[in-house]
């Protein structure tokens, strides 16, 4: 197995004069799950590509183990990468497709044989390895696709939204198979994905991208409770946090009618604004503090989500916008009606109102 190294890796497609990946230093563990999400165009598939050798490298290094692949061919590099579409040959079967790759590097029969039969029963596969693939599911095409990964025992896994392709229901089943089979393997695994809830399900450490920088690399769980700025607190979560512009006065922040207490220092390292987060989960029905107009009440038994307008006098100092709460399911404010939110002491995210910043801790 093998660590992975991005050493200020830079990507600049012809013509282009902004980077797509823009000096990305990151390091991936030995036997680590990485997850690279962003949304569309943030340089996630782009970066993943450059570590296939699929796309050249303008600037800086990628490592695999101790060395240096960045001017090495893909097939030198000893990875082996799922894409969104499972190209699988139409012709072959399932046994064939996974075995494909060694048949072609001139591995013997028996052993192609013995490492298809080992994916197979690790993928649940071995009732399906003579069906072609127009045979098959969409769920069972793409386990056939990591089949032929695990094949060629590579020291590193590279995913490109292999999940697109399914329903809803397959996604959240197969994403779980592909978790749980990385950890049994224990093969250093790149994950690329635009679904945040994708992104904090599986990996290890999640890298967010915007704009070919590299906002934050961290747990999942470290990630959503620490955000370092405001464009990884909006995008990690779901429902999304709330953001609000709010005026300091003394002592804190006006919140609605009241004021949240913030830290003299926390304060004193913005203006007479700041950004304040807070989580659906983290607002409290109150008597007082910001007044919403419910929209709409998504009823989820145990729990409903309240998508309701702060109107711009509600203490943001700007125009309406949209606030979500997590309320009792049993007894959910009525559609139409004006409520009050006040948040939790201590679950609240301070953000710099012009750079987007952390303050504090």
């Amino acid at each position: 197995m093998a660590t992975v190294t991005f050493d200020k890796a830079t990507r600049i497609y012809p013509g282009g004069d902004k980077p797509a990946v823009d000096a990305l230093d990151l390091h991936v563990e030995d036997g680590e799950f990485l997850v690279l999400v962003g949304p569309s165009g943030c340089g996630k598939s782009t970066s993943l590509r450059m570590l296939a050798g699929l796309e050249d490298v303008n600037g800086g290094r990628i490592l695999i183990g101790d060395r240096d692949v960045t001017t090495v061919p893909p097939k030198d590099r000893d990875i082996a990468m799922v894409f969104q579409n499972y190209a699988l040959y139409p012709h072959m079967t399932v046994a064939d497709n996974m075995g494909f790759a060694l048949k072609i590097a001139g591995t013997p029969k028996d052993e192609i044989k013995r490492r298809v039969q080992e994916a197979a029963k690790i993928l649940d596969l071995e009732a399906y390895l003579s069906r072609k693939p127009k045979a098959l599911s969409g769920g069972q095409r793409q386990r056939v696709a990591m089949g032929r990964a695990i094949v060629r025992q590579p020291q590193v896994f590279l995913m490109d939204e292999p999940l697109s392709n399914l329903d809803a229901k397959l996604r959240v089943q197969t994403r779980t198979q592909i978790a749980s089979l990385q950890r049994r393997l224990a093969v250093t695994t790149v994950y690329v994905t635009h679904d945040q809830v994708e992104a904090m399900t599986m990996g290890d450490r999640v890298a967010v991208l915007k704009d070919g920088l590299l906002q934050q690399v961290d747990t999942p769980r470290r990630m959503y409770d620490h955000p370092n700025n405001v464009f990884v607190a909006g995008f990690i979560g779901s429902p999304a946090m709330n953001l609000l512009t709010l005026d300091t006065t003394e002592g804190g922040v006006k919140f609605g009618d009241t004021v949240h207490p913030v830290e003299r220092a926390a304060l004193a390292a913005t203006g007479n604004k700041l950004t304040l987060g807070v989580r659906p989960e983290d607002l409290e029905l109150s008597n007082q503090g910001l007044p919403v107009v419910v929209d709409v009440v998504e009823e989820l038994g145990a729990d409903a989500y309240i998508y309701g307008t702060l109107r711009g006098e509600g203490g943001t100092g700007g125009g309406d916008l949209q606030v979500i709460a997590r309320v009792d399911g049993r007894r959910p404010p009525e559609k139409g009606s004006t409520v009050h939110f006040t948040p939790k002491v201590g679950h609240v995210h301070l953000f710099d109102d012009k750079s987007g910043l952390r303050i504090g801790a």
